[in-house]
């Protein structure tokens, strides 16, 4: 028996991820542009990272708080009333180690092993992969997709939900597909959701990228006291905080201690100092929130109106997000395409087969990005296009 047969069937069963294929494929080229993952061009500001470098030489570190430190809990609750117009105490709020690490621990909190949740597909792949790791089964619905725009349809959630049914995870805005819920979508999902005594998992990271003006459409609009929902975010995007994996979930204060003990048997919290850069980001960090969606803004301007412009494409600019999700006409099978994309043009771009089901024939491409350089990749774009 071989070592690696002797390992759990569960570890054995979790997929490569179909974008850090790409990634591995092609990292550290000469004249890479990479819009393959989901992150900026920026490093994270000064005022985020001097703020966790005066707490580390200050010696914050030691163990701290499970849910927290309660300066970024606080932080986390200031943030919600700018921003949401909500305010909800600091039991609500749980420090993670990462966006990643939010989605596990609402896994483990919802479901058992033989549970189902159901996601709309296309989907960041991390959250079928954690219910499946988990002994949980992800059911995906597809996204209605016509012409360029994706949409949302009811009767296909409420078709696939069972008896061993716990709840329903909806991401929005989507990524990888840009699709934005309404206030009446969330309203006509969470009534769903109550109907069949359901649990929602909130995933709003993209919340703040709503290029209609102001933020997204959030289930906080459309909820009551009482709702079966959890929250799960994350602090990568918003202000360019990617590699410090800190995260956080909004939660009914009653699970409080079940989700401290998962906190506590995982990563046994998130390093006080890193705490610190996060509190810096929340209470000083609007302004370069709003100049990174104002450069996602033009960027997404500039990328989808070259690549529709060549009458080769067929996508809409996405009305949330940071992604543009698409369909070229001729390519039959995205993880291919994806190779030859950045063997010949240098653009890095991740496949749609790595997005579950719908996603087959699209690619994602991230325009978080300088402009002149989504610039550089449209035209490397769509001179490779043009060339099928």
């Amino acid at each position: 028996m071989s070592i690696v047969s002797s390992i759990s069937p569960r570890a054995l069963a979790a997929p490569e991820s179909g974008i850090v294929e790409l990634v591995n494929y092609a990292r550290g080229r000469e004249g890479l542009l990479p819009l393959w993952v989901g992150e900026g061009d920026l490093p994270t500001p000064d005022f985020i990272s001097r703020a966790a470098m005066d707490a580390l030489a200050a010696g914050e570190t030691f163990y701290t708080w499970q849910r927290g430190i309660p300066e970024l809990r606080q932080a986390l609750s200031d943030y919600y009333d700018r921003h949401f117009g909500i305010r909800l105490p600091v039991e609500h709020f749980y420090v993670t180690g990462s966006g990643m690490q939010a989605i596990q621990i609402a896994v483990q909190a919802l479901t058992s092993p033989g549970d189902e949740l159901v996601y709309l597909s296309p989907s960041w792949p991390n959250i079928a992969a954690a219910l499946e790791i988990s002994g949980a089964r992800s059911v995906g619905v597809e996204l209605q997709f016509a012409g360029g725009k994706w949409a949302v349809d009811l009767n296909r959630i409420e078709a696939a939900i069972t008896p061993k049914t716990k709840g329903i995870f909806i991401n929005t805005p989507s990524n990888p597909t840009g699709w934005t819920a309404t206030k009446q979508d969330l309203g006509d999902i969470l009534a769903l959701a109550r109907k069949h005594d359901l649990w929602i998992m909130a995933d709003e990271i993209y919340a703040r990228y709503s290029f209609a003006g102001g933020r997204a459409p959030s289930f906080l609009d459309v909820m009551d006291e009482g709702d079966k929902i959890i929250f799960v975010n994350s602090f990568s995007k918003n202000w360019s905080m990617t590699g410090w994996r800190v995260g956080w979930i909004v939660a009914p204060p009653e699970m409080g201690q079940v989700l401290e003990n998962l906190i506590q048997y995982s990563t046994s919290g998130v390093a006080q100092f890193m705490q610190k850069g996060a509190v810096a980001a929340l209470d000083q960090g609007d302004d370069f929130v709003a100049a990174n969606i104002a450069k996602a803004a033009r960027s997404r301007d500039i990328l989808c109106d070259a690549l529709v412009a060549t009458n080769r494409v067929e996508t809409l600019k996405p009305d949330g997000a940071i992604y543009a999700f698409l369909k070229i006409d001729g390519v039959t099978e995205s993880r291919r395409a994806a190779l030859d994309i950045v063997d010949k043009t240098g653009v890095g771009l991740a496949p749609g087969t790595a997005f579950g089901q719908g996603g087959e024939l699209f690619l994602r491409a991230c325009f978080l990005r300088d402009p002149t350089q989504v610039a550089v990749a449209a035209e490397r774009l769509c001179d490779y296009i043009l060339k099928l």
